[in-house]
């Protein structure tokens, strides 16, 4: 053979090798895009079970230039946990859990404020004053955010509203949490009933198995820890409600932290069906990326200063806070660090109309069971 030969021999299989590898590369990006796809698909596909909402703009009050400037370090989130004993259904029903999740977006630290249900507030705009859990029950998710805005200077333009079955199918998907029940919360006062009989509730609702609990530290499932959730006739009443509801969505964000990607799959495979909410997918997505670099910083429980009273016939015992400015002052304070937050307007005329119907000032605010409450922002027992 020829050198012009063997040239053109090596040329030859030199073209078929770069064809090859050509083909190889094509097909290393076909099944780069195919698993790009099937991804999106599988998001897409999980997403779809979420019930998603635009409830369009939302009651802002005029703030101060200072407020405002501070609201902007922030993403205020409104959560709801209703009662309606119907899976599925968001658009009534009692929100038995009312919570502010503040995230500082410099730092990722999240503090959860807890609005006690039985708060008495201005719940519709036009002079009506009720408890808080009012609000969603006439008029869904947009009118129990307008009601925070109003009442508490805030900016809650998005919320989360779980279902009954929510925390329940959350604590199973994460292989359970650890709580201390205490002997208080297994035979409360008064012969209410206690987490065993809240346990054959959830149970029979949920149509999932459980058992009862004994005092002490335990392991719980999803029907024991929404039994915990739930329970209220403590010695610290409602206020006792709302701080185990904060204890443990603490434990649900510890354990998602620690996570493994299985954990999380199941996870969202267990709850993506018990929300409604109005961020899309895509803010979701983005929200759930950093999950691992959020810290919760603190957690606690408004009003701060307060006293229960039965204020009218129509509204009967209520959580009225003593006062509506001071309390929205250190709230404030506690979630974004402002001393002296000047209330708006609305604030102001609130605090004036609830003063009217009670007498209620600061002076005759009470101290309720302070194991529950730790106004630095640890929730504790």
């Amino acid at each position: 053979m020829s050198t012009d030969e063997r040239r053109n021999t090596t040329r030859r299989k030199s073209r078929k090798a770069k064809r090859r590898r050509a083909r190889k590369i094509l097909l290393i990006i076909e099944i780069i895009i195919l698993i790009i796809l099937l991804g999106a698909l599988y998001i897409m596909l999980k997403f779809g079970k979420i019930d998603f909402r635009d409830i369009g703009e939302t009651v802002q009050n005029e703030i101060s230039d200072e407020s405002k400037l501070t609201l902007k370090g922030y993403t205020n989130i409104a959560f709801f946990g209703i009662d309606n004993r119907s899976n599925g259904n968001y658009d009534t029903g009692q929100s038995d859990v009312i919570m502010i999740c503040s995230i500082n977006n410099d730092t990722k630290e999240i503090r959860l404020v807890s609005i006690y249900r039985d708060t008495l507030m201005d719940v519709d705009g036009n002079g009506k004053y009720r408890k808080a859990n009012y609000a969603y029950a006439r008029g869904g998710a947009k009118n129990a955010i307008n009601m925070l805005n109003r009442n508490l200077d805030m900016d809650i333009k998005d919320f989360v509203t779980v279902d009954f079955n929510a925390v329940s199918e959350a604590v199973d998907a994460v292989g359970g949490i650890d709580l201390e029940i205490t002997d208080d919360e297994i035979n409360p006062p008064g012969h209410h009933p206690g987490i065993n009989a809240y346990i054959d509730e959830v149970a029979k609702v949920t149509g999932r198995k459980s058992s009862h609990v004994e005092a002490g530290t335990q392991h719980v499932d999803g029907v024991q820890a929404t039994a915990y959730c739930r329970l209220r006739y403590t010695a610290s009443m409602d206020f006792g409600r709302a701080a185990r509801q904060r204890i443990v969505v603490q434990k649900l964000m510890d354990k998602v932290k620690t996570a493994n990607v299985f954990e999380l799959n199941s996870l969202v495979d267990a709850v993506f069906d018990d929300i409604s909410t109005s961020y899309t997918a895509a803010e979701l997505i983005q929200l759930a990326s950093a999950v691992k670099d959020y810290s919760l910083a603190g957690t606690a429980g408004y009003p701060f200063t307060k006293k229960t009273d039965n204020v009218s016939k129509a509204i009967g015992d209520a959580v009225v806070p003593c006062t509506v400015d001071s309390n929205v002052k250190q709230l404030y304070q506690y979630l974004f660090g402002e001393q002296d937050h000047e209330c708006s307007s609305t604030v102001s005329n609130i605090n004036a109309e609830i003063i009217g119907k009670t007498g209620f000032t600061e002076a005759d605010a009470v101290q309720y069971d302070a194991s529950f409450e730790d106004a630095s922002g640890t929730s504790v027992k």
